[in-house]
């Protein structure tokens, strides 16, 4: 009897262990498969490459500089839209005749309704296949105190009004070609690092494209958001960053920077000094490969994270408490220390 009840026990266990073993390898086999399927899916491409045109802001440099051309040598249709007369010329020299530059300022609703116009001739009958917001600035940037509104007002106005109103003039070219719009956001539309108006802006890009991405859906416009992590851009800059931190420092008042210490600004330079210099990648094309992405995929992404640092601490980091962020930050950046009452 006794060895007739071991016998069911141990076979008990046996079908146990065989029936975990069959669930964990079905779980596996299906997450596998869902990968695999999800990663050729990913792959399909769009084709007729040489009859798509592109709009894309912000070309002197960096990313846009780069996606503009990369994709000339694919056959693209770039129309090129800089700032300055140099960048638009530069450009034009490392770029095949198909390329178009144009200047652009996207703070001036005049100067895009002639990149509307000048799109148009270009585009004919076909539509605008792509749209790429890339144009931005960082300054001014720092700690909230130190601003006044118009701080906040130069930066709103290049990285948000500035991609909602070009937006909004694109839109009947899109919508011709059944297009795409690609919003470049930033990590720091995730987690606020600092004051100003960068994370302000890339917050409300995220919101508008979210909103655009699910009203566009029924005419056919696919909307994606590229969040990059640290680069080493014109966005970055420590030259332009530390310029301008000083002359916030310098007009506030005696009695806001007792309360932040005689030695917080130096040590605010040192702290952003070394974490940028951690942070920033060199290696750009991390960003553009995914630009290229959400334009010539057949299933384009709804978010890209551009970056090792994006996709691993920051974006992970924005999911947790905020208490867990806030020691983080905390952690980057010095504490003032007040000297009124001493």
């Amino acid at each position: 009897m006794v060895a007739m009840v071991s016998t069911d026990s141990l076979m008990t266990y046996l079908l146990e262990v065989i029936l975990s073993h069959l669930v964990l390898t079905s779980a596996l086999l299906v997450a596998a498969l869902t990968a695999t399927r999800w990663l050729i899916r990913d792959s399909y491409k769009v084709g007729g490459f040489s009859q798509k045109h592109v709009f894309i802001t912000g070309c002197d440099s960096g990313f846009g500089n780069l996606l503009a051309r990369q994709l000339d040598r694919k056959g693209f249709h770039v129309i090129a839209a800089c700032l300055t007369e140099k960048g638009a010329a530069d450009l034009a020299a490392e770029a095949s005749p198909r390329l178009k530059t144009l200047l652009l300022n996207v703070t001036d609703s005049e100067s895009i309704r002639r990149a509307v116009e000048f799109a148009s001739r270009e585009v004919g009958e076909r539509g605008l296949w792509g749209l790429v917001n890339n144009a931005g600035r960082s300054i001014p940037i720092g700690p909230t105190e130190w601003m006044q509104l118009e701080d906040f007002t130069k930066v709103l106005d290049v990285n948000l009004i500035g991609v909602i109103e070009v937006t909004l003039q694109f839109l009947p070219l899109l919508k011709k070609a059944q297009g795409r719009v690609v919003n470049v956001a930033s990590i720091l539309g995730r987690l606020s690092l600092t004051g100003g108006g960068y994370c302000l802006s890339k917050y409300g890009v995220e919101a508008f494209s979210d909103s655009l991405r699910r009203d566009m859906q029924h005419f056919g416009i696919k909307v994606s958001i590229i969040e990059p992590g640290f680069f080493k851009t014109g966005v970055t800059r420590l030259d332009f960053i530390e310029a301008d931190l000083q002359r916030l420092w310098t007009r506030l008042p005696q009695d806001a920077k007792a309360s932040y210490g005689a030695t917080y600004f130096e040590d605010y330079l040192k702290a952003q000094d070394f974490s940028m210099g951690i942070l920033c990648s060199p290696d750009i094309s991390k960003v553009t490969r995914c630009m290229e992405h959400a334009l010539t995929a057949h299933f384009p992404r709804t978010r890209y994270s551009a970056g090792w640092d994006a996709k691993f601490f920051w974006i992970p980091l924005s999911y947790l408490p905020s208490f867990v962020s806030d020691f983080v930050v905390s952690a980057l950046l010095p504490s003032p220390k007040d000297e009124r009452s001493i």
